[in-house]
Order: structure tokens, then C-alpha cells, then sequence
């Protein structure tokens, strides 16, 4: 955190007000090197992790320039998930919320379409979406973007890793050339400077430092035999027994592995690849971010757009060959000013890219040996909560009050043994103490929320 205040700079009033309320004071490094470029009106490369409070700098000088009285979109954002511009949209939202009349639009695959072509028959003022469903509504006709003011382009990096670099440059085509375009992005390797040469105008370029300060995350190193790797996993959780971990694999095969090693110990563990489908990958998250499932196993690719919040600890599995990548997959813990661990397991073989680690933080690496390593008492590694699916959701009116209501009402439950409330179109998910789960059910399975009776499944036996 910089020693800047927002106050310095030329902010609308309602902007400063809506910080201060938020609790935002001194800007981020991201904020305070970007934001006076942004509100110039200059076209901008910025060079900064997840994480970093890139999104309100951005969002800051889109909300600085819109003009409420026009429902038209006046500023588009790119991301590469869906995740990823829930998040985006929700942070907009917030940055919004005292200026009247906002509307916010998200547009991604995975759902039906038609929905998102009626809103937009209804008019936004900001788009957010993933390139493939803001292609497919350019052409379709229902997205126009005559009167766009700022085009962004978040996770740039990875948007061209997944194979989207043809849709940016479709869309790119359908927005007005005069305009301001904002390329954040973690790395910035030779294929993004060719697109930012292709879309950007004279662009300032600002780059925050990705590397972590060693005093919030810890990071271990532990050399392992090969063979010997999965029952490593279980030995590191035994000992630290994290309240919630993020593993990471190099590949979808290994992470299956993992998995059916935890398993097989009674530890929980879902694995998050890139070929789930969307509902079964929501499902994944939903569970891990509410406390359902206490271990992920992912590889990169299907990690990107996460933005994980209270991670307590990383373990990668395998060392990525790419420095860059592993500082990345690090920096999942110990956002803001909550401390992290990351411990890294690696063979004989890789010990070159652990050399390469080392040389891009510029500092000594610190080794543990497993053997050292005994199981601990204390925090179970089982997760808290369990899951609750009611198959109902904004579509049906439900909210989170409804639920709420029926789960300590009939449900006969205390506010402390519901957790987490997410809700989608068509779904709702409620966290709910494992203990008395059952129970619970028992209760409101065969009663009614909002005078209706929904179907209801727990998204993991037990």
C-alpha cells in the first residue's frame, strides 16, 4: 500500500465519497502509477498481478467519465473467465453504487443467451464478458459499440494464452477508434506487446513489481524422490493442516492423481481442469470459497481469472518451468495483509527451474526436509461445512434473505450454522455446519421457501 490518498487526485466527489465509505484510502502501486494516466485519458499498459486493486483503477476512470444520461455501453472490459467478470462486475458495482441510474451488464458462455440479448435490448452502460459471448452478440447485431468510450482488456496475457487473440482483434474492429483502451496484464510477453501495438495509441506503460514481499508469504522448497511426490502432498497438509489450500499441478493427469491420494488419506479434495463443464466447475468453486472443501487441486490453465479470497496456503506439486508462472501461482496467498505459505515440491530433474525461480526473486530460496515433517493435532482437515443445492434461484425471485429465513425458521437452525449464501440464475448454493446438515434437511426438504417447494441435493455424499 502507497501513502497516496485518493483525495489527491481530480476525482468526482461521489467517487470520493463511495471510497471513503468502502474504506479505501491510500491507493495500491497499481492505483497510484496508473490511475493519474487513466483519468489523462491516455491509453495505458499496465503490468500487475491479480490481486493488486487493478480493477478499481481501471473501473475508477470509467465511472469518471460515464455519462448516466446515455444508456448506450461507453466502456467494454474483456476478461478471459467468467469468474473473472463476475468479479470485475461486482467491483464496479460497488465503486457505482451512489451514482443513480448505473447499468451493468455481464455477458459470458456457458448459460443461454437469450437472457443476456433481452438485457441488452434494455440498454448498459458497462459491458463486462469473455471474448467468445461478446463476439457472438457482435455478431448477432445485440451488442453495439458506436458510442464506447474505453475499451479494457483484463488478464490480457492469459486471453491470448487460451487462444483469444482473434476474437480481441474481431471486437477491437466494432469499437470506435477514437477511444482510450486499458491493457492490464500479469506478464507481458512478445505476443502482448504486438496486440497492444495493434490496438494502443501512444500507450504509457506502468509496471508494478509481481514479486512478494517475503515477510507475508513464506515460501519452503522440499526436494522429493519422484515416486514419492502424492504421499509429499499428505504430509504437508498432515503437518501444516491449512484451513484451505490451493495445489497446483502442471498437468490434468497429475491432478487427478493427487486427488485420489487425498482421497484415499480421507482428506476431501476436488479438482478444478479445463475440461469440466461450466455448472460442474461453478459447483467446484462454490464449494471451496464457502468452506465445503478445504483442497483444490487445479492446473494454470484452469485457474486463470480466479480470484480466491482467505487462501491460507499454496503447494505446487510440480515446479512450473516458467519463473513468472510460479510467482504467480505463489501470490494466491497472502492478498492484502493476510500472511501466505507456499511450499514447493521438486525432484533432481527440475532443480533447473527451481535455479530460475531463484534468480527471478533475486533472492536465496529457503529448503525444508520432509523427513522432519510429523502429523500434527489440532485444525481438522476436514472441511467445516457441507453444501446445500436448492434448485431455484434469481430467476424464481429467491434471494439470500429467503433462504436465510427458511433455514432458521423451519430449518430450525442459528444464524452461526449457515454460511456462505451464492445464488445464480437457476441455482442457489447455501454452506451449512456439516454436524447438523442432515438434520436440517430433514426439516426443509419437504417445506416451502417463498410458498414454493424446490428440489434440494447436497453436492457431495456424507
Amino acid at each position: 500500500m502507497s501513502n497516496t490518498s485518493f483525495s489527491t487526485l481530480p476525482l468526482l466527489p461521489v467517487l470520493l465519497d463511495t471510497l471513503q465509505s468502502l474504506g479505501f484510502e491510500q491507493m495500491t502501486p497499481i492505483q497510484e502509477r496508473s490511475l493519474p494516466l487513466i483519468l489523462q485519458g491516455r491509453d495505458l499498459i499496465a503490468q500487475a498481478k491479480t490481486g493488486s486493486g487493478k480493477t478499481a483503477a481501471f473501473g475508477l476512470g470509467v465511472l469518471q467519465t460515464l455519462n448516466p444520461g446515455k444508456l448506450a455501453p461507453q466502456a467494454l472490459v474483456i476478461c478471459p473467465t467468467r469468474e473473472l467478470a463476475d468479479q470485475v462486475t461486482a467491483e464496479l458495482r460497488r465503486l457505482a453504487r451512489q451514482i443513480p441510474n448505473i447499468r451493468m451488464l455481464t455477458l459470458y458462455g456457458g448459460v443461454p443467451s437469450r437472457p443476456q440479448t433481452e438485457a441488452l435490448r434494455n440498454g448498459a452502460h458497462v459491458v463486462v464478458g469473455t471474448p467468445g459471448r461478446i463476439q457472438d452478440h457482435l455478431e448477432r447485431g445485440n451488442l453495439d459499440l458506436s458510442a464506447l468510450k474505453t475499451l479494457i482488456l483484463d488478464e490480457a496475457d492469459r486471453m491470448v494464452d487460451m487462444g483469444f487473440h482473434d476474437d480481441i482483434v474481431a471486437i477491437a474492429s466494432h469499437c470506435p477508434p477514437r477511444r482510450q483502451t486499458l491493457l492490464f496484464s500479469a506478464t507481458y510477453p512478445e505476443n502482448i506487446r504486438n496486440l497492444s501495438a495493434r490496438f494502443l495509441y501512444k500507450p504509457a506503460e506502468v509496471k508494478v513489481e509481481a514479486l512478494h514481499d517475503a515477510s507475508q508469504i513464506e515460501q519452503i522448497f522440499y526436494e522429493v524422490h519422484p515416486g514419492q511426490r502424492l504421499s509429499a502432498v499428505v504430509t504437508l497438509l498432515e503437518h501444516f493442516r491449512p484451513a484451505s489450500t490451493l495445489i497446483f499441478c502442471n498437468t490434468k493427469m497429475r491432478c487427478q492423481e493427487v486427488v485420489e491420494q487425498l482421497q484415499s488419506e480421507g482428506i476431501k479434495a476436488l479438482a478444478l481442469t479445463g475440461d469440466l463443464e461450466q455448472r460442474d466447475r461453478d459447483e467446484i468453486l462454490v464449494q471451496f470459497s464457502n468452506q465445503s472443501c478445504a483442497v483444490l487441486v487445479a492446473t494454470d490453465v484452469a485457474s486463470r481469472g480466479l480470484d480466491i479470497q482467505n487462501l491460507e496456503t499454496v503447494i505446487n506439486v510440480d515446479v512450473t518451468k516458467d519463473s513468472e508462472v510460479h510467482v504467480h501461482r505463489v501470490g494466491r496467498s497472502g492478498r492484502g495483509d493476510q500472511k501466505g505459505l507456499a511450499l514447493s515440491l521438486c525432484s533432481r530433474d527440475e532443480m533447473r527451474w527451481v535455479n530460475l525461480i531463484e534468480q527471478y526473486q533475486g533472492s536465496a530460496l529457503k529448503w525444508g526436509n520432509l523427513k522432519t515433517l510429523r502429523p500434527k493435532s489440532g485444525r481438522s482437515l476436514q472441511a467445516p461445512m457441507i453444501t446445500l443445492n436448492i434448485q431455484g434461484g434469481k430467476k424464481d425471485k429467491l434471494r439470500p434473505g429467503d433462504l436465510l429465513g427458511a433455514l432458521t425458521g423451519d430449518g430450525g437452525l442459528s444464524f452461526e450454522q449457515v454460511g456462505k449464501i451464492n445464488i445464480t440464475d437457476y441455482n442457489a448454493y447455501v454452506a451449512l455446519d456439516r454436524r447438523i446438515a442432515k438434520q436440517a434437511f430433514e426439516r426443509i426438504s419437504n417445506g416451502n421457501i417463498k410458498g414454493r417447494r424446490f428440489r434440494m441435493r447436497f453436492l457431495e455424499e456424507f
